[in-house]
């Protein structure tokens, strides 16, 4: 099959061009080592059963013979090696040329295993499962920054996607390995397989501590129940002792979440604190989020049928296809995720912050019933923004650049207010 354009390509040979070498990170199964391949000349894959002992035992003595080869050369699955980090900044330095070098890696790095930052040398960079765009499911009509360059501009535009396609969608997440894949139960089983490494293998290999996989399930699970919610740890670690049926402290829940944030699996969203309220009225806990929404179907083991007849579950999970096409979109303008939530009931689902400085206050909503009751938060948070500005002249706040709701619903357009009402299957980088 062809390869398919990837919003992260772009951005990737902006880096190369910059930099002596890239690491990417992010989940396993996203993509990383095809969109890397597009771009090097010469690979190295430290998972290649037939020589990873070589490969291994020579990065233990020379590491700087696996770095021989036509550049950019792609070293994948690094971290299996970690020396080959410290390797790579040196013959960055004693070359003293862009794009020598691709990394990827599906976690995080262990800084206790490099001496050097790579900071100047090496450049990362972050990617996620492919959004509605890249996997052919939106029709791009409506491009985010275009929005975001001309905020005054009305849109206008119709998405071909139904509620049951925009579920399907969701349940099988934006892997690229179901590309492949003909019938919908094939591409549906991805992310259930995703799930099972998960806690099966990839929360004990990520750094060797051997961890309980019923455990992990059990936190995932917990987790799914309270996507795109604030739920407090002690929420969550409450759920998952429940029923007696295992026992988890305080620490050892905190361990692994850490695991799987350096995993990529969870990604939470910090809250957005302004200065419109008083600091006890503003909610400050993280939302709890997947890198995809089909972890969470998955970890639920719930499937498209199912999430017919269950459309307010599916709301939470909408939100988290948002999130994912959102961070995929704005990553080339070092976009970042927030939310906003007060005590009064006031919110904002996300918010959507650029590198510049400009940013998207953004409610989803599946259906048109809910949209008045998104466009008018968004419309009382710009105008919070407004007063606060009347008394403080020093530190005013920016204005909301754009006030949105993203919907599962068929129609792009503006309201008479400003708000900008967008099927997420409109949307593009």
């Amino acid at each position: 099959m062809a390869y398919l354009q990837r919003v992260f390509d772009a951005r990737l040979k902006e880096h190369l061009n910059a930099m002596g070498a890239v690491l990417i990170e992010g989940p396993k199964w996203c993509g990383k080592t095809t969109t890397a391949a597009q771009f090097a000349r010469s690979v190295i894959s430290l998972q290649n059963t037939d020589h990873r002992e070589e490969y291994l035992a020579t990065a233990a003595t020379k590491p700087s013979f696996l770095l021989e080869g036509e550049v950019p050369r792609l070293i994948d699955e690094w971290q299996d090696a970690p020396m080959l980090w410290d390797a790579v900044r040196t013959k960055v330095d004693e070359r003293g040329l862009p794009g020598q070098f691709i990394l990827t890696g599906s976690n995080a790095v262990d800084e206790n295993k490099i001496h050097h930052s790579g900071t100047g040398r090496i450049s990362r960079m972050e990617m996620l499962p492919m959004s509605l765009w890249e996997y052919g499911e939106s029709n791009g009509s409506i491009s985010l920054m275009d929005m975001f360059d001309n905020p005054e501009k009305e849109v206008f535009a119709q998405s071909e996607q139904t509620m049951e396609k925009i579920i399907f969608s969701a349940c099988r997440g934006g892997w690229p390995a179901t590309l492949n894949l003909k019938d919908d139960k094939s591409k549906l089983l991805v992310a259930t397989e995703y799930f099972k490494s998960v806690y099966k293998n990839d929360i004990s290999r990520i750094d060797g501590v051997k961890r309980n996989q019923k455990l992990t399930r059990m936190i995932l699970k917990s987790y799914a129940r309270n996507i795109s919610t604030l739920a407090k740890s002690t929420s969550i670690l409450s759920d998952v002792t429940a029923s007696d049926s295992i026992e988890c402290s305080r620490n050892t829940y905190e361990s692994y979440v850490e695991a799987l944030e350096k995993l990529f699996v969870i990604m939470d969203i910090d809250a957005w604190c302004p200065a419109i309220r008083s600091k006890t009225v503003i909610q400050s806990r993280p939302k709890r989020a997947f890198c995809d929404p089909s972890i969470t179907v998955a970890a639920l083991g719930l499937n498209p049928e199912a999430l017919m007849t269950q459309l307010k579950t599916f709301g939470f999970i909408f939100e988290q296809m948002c999130a994912r096409d959102l961070r995929v979109y704005s990553a080339a303008h070092d976009g970042t995720l927030s939310y906003y939530r007060d005590r009064y009931g006031l919110e904002a689902d996300l918010v959507l912050h650029l590198a510049d400085g400009r940013y998207a206050l953004i409610e989803c909503k599946l259906g048109s019933r809910e949209i008045n009751d998104g466009a008018a938060h968004l419309l009382e948070i710009k105008r919070l923004v407004q007063e606060h500005n009347k008394t403080e002249k020093q530190v005013p706040l920016r204005e909301p650049d754009l006030l949105i709701i993203l919907t599962g619903g068929s129609m792009a357009y503006t309201r008479p207010d400003g708000v900008k009402v967008i099927p997420l299957a409109c949307l593009k980088d």
